[in-house]
């Protein structure tokens, strides 16, 4: 196998883990905010894990957005029709610009109503303002991720990840500074931890963009992107893609969203600990996302070139890759689950619940994994409804309902309602799986099924 596959594992690597570290960038900001606010007491920490769940259903639905311009870049770049690729950037920037108005506003507006979703009334106070800075830093969000995507499209994946490591160490200095008052600034506690990410945000927004508009590497690929005129055939195109990969994201991500608004229901410790174990949970989906994104451009490439066996070679390779990457961060789970916890809160109960809940974690990485990379080749070969379908099925029809019967109806508790979401993976996961060998032996065997 190794012999078969050395050559793909080599050219998916190269591609894939400056895309992983970029991607971790998006997770590490509610990494680096969380340890920061963690120490403060458990309070402040279930208000950054509300307001940041809250975003984070938001922030998936601009990625998935932006992935809509990815596999039909790579696709171009495949078929050698360079100023194609500055066209479709056009029209996605006005998309995610439109987008990122729009959700903005929305993010800002719904942090007047957390009452509606009955948590505990310290808790809102604290998420209000912090869920407010995250709506502000969502349109420069959506500019980074326009550009991060037309570049990675077409195989230069290093300066997304060079921006990502500066910013998150921008946000994580910035963070201490404005959390705990240090060097004659204000203790601002929680809010300081949004300023901190607004500013992060913006920042590798407007470093993206200068970088893609002004380096020469560029110069062919943007021949047609500052005309004017927008096309309605290019726009349903993009939004074609965008917006079934958006509702992927959405089911996945708001299915443990609404688990964490469970979590408030049994108690602050139960949504504290919540937010530790999903987090580092998060920290290894976004490594699998990377591989993802690098086997979605690479599926496009070949998809484009109509290079079928390299394209399905390439898929399984990945597909091995995440497994060894994710049965690692279960093994580091199941090993460190007391210990993790403890870069987040001292607090032995918080500790001692995230503990257990680390362990259901570890049992569904490689689910995590296999689904993502699934999502991420069909993605490549322009195939996102009935995955999309596949997820709403597993998250919301399967996960969700479980999670609620077994930690709410039934008093199992916040391991309850875990037990839920890992089911939802795994059924994503084996469907994910076969549609992918239906597609893939169906265009190896020259009949793509559409």
């Amino acid at each position: 196998m190794w012999t078969k596959y050395r050559q793909y594992y080599k050219d998916n690597f190269q591609l894939a883990y400056p895309v992983v570290i970029s991607q971790l960038g998006h997770t590490m900001v509610a990494f680096s905010d969380t340890i920061v606010i963690g120490h403060t007491g458990d309070v402040p920490l279930a208000a950054v894990a509300l307001g940041s769940s809250l975003f984070s259903i938001f922030m998936v639905i601009g990625i998935g957005m932006s992935y809509g311009l990815t596999p039909l870049i790579a696709q171009e770049n495949g078929r050698k029709n360079l100023s194609r690729c500055g066209y479709l950037l056009r029209h996605s920037l006005a998309i995610n610009i439109l987008l990122g108005i729009l959700l903005s506003t929305v993010i800002i507006i719904g942090s007047n109503h957390l009452d509606l979703l009955g948590q505990e009334e310290r808790v809102r106070v604290l998420a209000k303002p912090f869920l407010q800075l995250l709506g502000f830093s969502f349109f420069p969000l959506m500019i980074f991720l326009t550009f991060k995507q037309f570049a990675e499209g077409l195989g230069f994946t290093r300066q997304a990840m060079n921006i990502s490591i500066i910013g998150n160490v921008l946000n994580i200095v910035l963070g201490i500074i404005l959390v705990y008052g240090l060097f004659g600034a204000p203790k601002m506690g929680v809010v300081g931890v949004g300023i901190a990410t607004l500013t992060d945000r913006t920042l590798m927004g407007v470093a993206m963009a200068w970088y893609v508009l002004r380096s020469p590497r560029f110069k062919p690929y943007l021949q047609e992107f500052r005309q004017r005129y927008l096309s309605g055939a290019a726009l349903k195109q993009l939004l074609g893609i965008g917006t079934p990969v958006a509702l992927q994201y959405v089911f996945e991500i708001s299915a443990f969203s609404g688990a964490i608004v469970m979590a408030g229901w049994i108690g602050a410790r139960e949504q504290a600990a919540h937010q530790i174990a999903i987090n580092l949970a998060s920290i290894t989906y976004m490594m699998a996302s990377g591989i993802s994104a690098a086997a979605g451009i690479k599926s496009g490439n070949h998809f484009g070139a109509e290079q079928w066996r390299d394209l399905r070679s390439s898929a399984i390779a990945s597909y091995h890759m995440v497994l060894v990457m994710m049965g690692t961060t279960a093994l580091i789970f199941m090993l460190g689950c007391r210990l993790l916890p403890l870069m987040y809160i001292s607090d032995p109960q918080v500790v001692d619940i995230a503990a257990h809940l680390l362990i259901i974690a570890a049992f569904f990485q490689l689910f995590d994994g296999t689904q993502v990379v699934g999502l991420g080749i069909l993605r490549g070969l322009g195939d996102v409804r009935v995955p999309t379908v596949i997820t709403l099925l597993a998250y919301w029809g399967l996960g969700l309902p479980i999670g609620y019967l077994f930690g709410i109806h039934l008093n199992f508790g916040i391991q309850g309602i875990w037990w839920g979401l890992l089911i939802g993976l795994l059924t994503a996961s084996i469907l994910l799986f076969f549609r992918f060998q239906h597609k893939t032996k169906a265009v190896l065997a020259g009949a793509l099924v559409k």
